[in-house]
């Protein structure tokens, strides 16, 4: 397929912006949606690239420019613009595209992304072609068939039985790179992920992509009628990740919601991410460290899979990804916890995922506004063996402090046990040690001595020298609270 073949497809209505002949006879390999300012890293040579422009600000005077020298740098085929978000294709981007020399198709906003990306997939695997060398074709009345069905979003795993019994294949499932089944053809789990077979094009994150699997080690005739069937089910990849970055678009449309008057806007944007209206939403956070938001966004959205109900995530433009799941909060705090071990295993060694989770909350912007913020605390406050957080399950002060910066909580610990950690390090006989002991033995001399193996009249004296090095007496309740905070905030607590 080359990027002329675009402007033939007269149902889409695609149209040139900017382009020249020698542009439009570039071969393409496939193709991404984004609409990040900088997408280069995310991109592959030979990619379409649809946009719907929501990076693009008119005071904004050289964004046009660098996305477009993004793409160059990328090798992108082409560019599309949906007209959708500013009602045209900017007139400064035609001449960003001019200069980098990037073709610009601009698509009218009666066409969906989808419709674009199904046809431009159809037209790259619809032919179902075995490229791979000794590689047998599918016999053409089932080839067929399941391409109608394909075609017509029959559901996935309808299509996987009809596979099975028309080829003799093994029972298959389809899954997703990090592991959540999407269709299977019966029951039974895959073999070994060496059998797997990659469906579709590759994706920008460890989540993305689906394999199919069979169920068991398949005979040489059957590995080559299962290379034909993954051809086959590559539009439904193709399409179930347009869906999903349609959903990561809307889900934008939330956190704004947040910012906004009580009830302001929550219909539109409840209903442009499949979200119903009028029911509690629970707050979702999460954290790759090291790696892109947009990695976050992807793990946050696969473990929501597993939460019951419908969903939407997106990267936070903090570093991170915030999702809302029409489910209770503890299906979605089960769901994350089920699928944190199976997204840990897809990502570089020393990456970890982290998430939090607050309480549901009717779809309002104060309410919606503290639920994420409990989320947040929920994922800072997390204990150091957990990989997600629950907001109710912050009950006590030692797991309130996590949740706290630790330079807050160094800085207090510091004011109020300062001169201690300055006595023990010149002395054999720990004053904070005396502290932790007397507190966790509430206060009782006696039991304290015996603890400590000392004698009682040493447990006076050495109470006495604390209250005068910190200005606290621990006969009052205050101070005993405030001591007792601030031992909580010691380093080797911190994460």
């Amino acid at each position: 397929m080359i990027v002329g073949d675009l402007l033939t497809l007269e149902d889409l209505h695609i149209q040139p912006a900017w382009t020249t002949p020698a542009l439009l006879a570039r071969e393409v390999t496939g193709v991404t949606s984004t609409d990040l300012p900088d997408p280069a890293r995310y991109l592959r040579a030979g990619e379409l690239v649809l946009t719907g422009l929501v990076w693009w600000r008119p005071d904004a005077a050289d964004a046009a420019l660098r996305f477009a020298n993004s793409l160059r740098s990328a090798g992108a085929a082409a560019l599309l613009a949906g007209e959708g978000t500013h009602g045209t294709v900017p007139p400064e981007l035609a001449d960003a595209c001019r200069t980098h020399g990037v073709p610009l198709l601009s698509v009218p906003a009666g066409t969906s992304f989808r419709s674009v990306t199904d046809r431009v997939y159809l037209r790259l695997w619809g032919g179902l072609r075995a490229r791979a060398e000794g590689a047998a074709a599918l016999p053409a009345a089932v080839r067929a068939d399941l391409a109608r069905a394909v075609a017509a979003d029959a559901p996935l795993a309808d299509v996987l039985a009809r596979a099975v019994t028309s080829l003799g294949l093994p029972d298959c499932s389809l899954r997703t790179a990090a592991g959540r089944t999407v269709a299977a053809s019966g029951p039974g789990r895959p073999a070994a992920d060496g059998a797997a077979l990659p469906v579709g094009p590759p994706g920008h994150t460890p989540f993305d992509g689906w394999l199919l699997q069979p169920h068991e080690s398949p005979r040489p005739a059957a590995s080559a009628l299962l290379r034909g069937l993954a051809e086959v089910l590559a539009p439904s990849a193709v399409r179930a990740r347009a869906v999903a970055a349609a959903r990561r678009r809307a889900a934008a449309g939330l956190l704004k919601l947040c910012e906004l008057p009580d009830g302001a806007g929550a219909d539109a944007a409840l209903a442009a991410c499949g979200l119903p209206g009028g029911q509690p939403l629970t707050a979702t956070v999460a954290r790759i460290g090291g790696e892109p938001e947009a990695w976050a966004a992807a793990a946050l959205a696969e473990a929501l899979h597993g939460a019951g109900g419908p969903f939407a995530a997106a990267p936070d433009g903090r570093g991170g990804a915030v999702g809302f799941a029409a489910a209770p909060a503890e299906e979605v705090l089960r769901a994350l916890r089920e699928a944190a071990p199976r997204l840990e295993r897809r990502l570089p060694a020393g990456r970890s995922f982290r998430a939090g989770v607050g309480p549901a909350a009717r779809p309002r912007g104060r309410e919606l506004a503290s639920a994420l913020v409990q989320a947040r605390y929920a994922l800072d406050s997390r204990g150091a063996a957990q990989a997600v957080g629950g907001s109710d399950e912050v009950r006590s002060v030692d797991a309130l402090l996590r949740g706290v910066p630790a330079e807050v909580r160094a800085a207090f610990r510091g004011r109020l046990l300062g001169a201690l950690d300055a006595h023990d390090r010149e002395n054999a006989v720990s004053l904070v040690r005396t502290l932790e002991v007397f507190l966790h033995h509430d206060a009782s001399w006696a039991r304290t001595a015996q603890a400590l193996h000392v004698h009682v009249n040493t447990v006076h004296y050495r109470i006495k020298r604390i209250e005068d090095l910190t200005g606290r007496r621990l006969t009052r309740l205050q101070d005993r609270l405030d001591l007792r905070t601030a031992l909580l905030c010691t380093p080797d607590r911190e994460e």
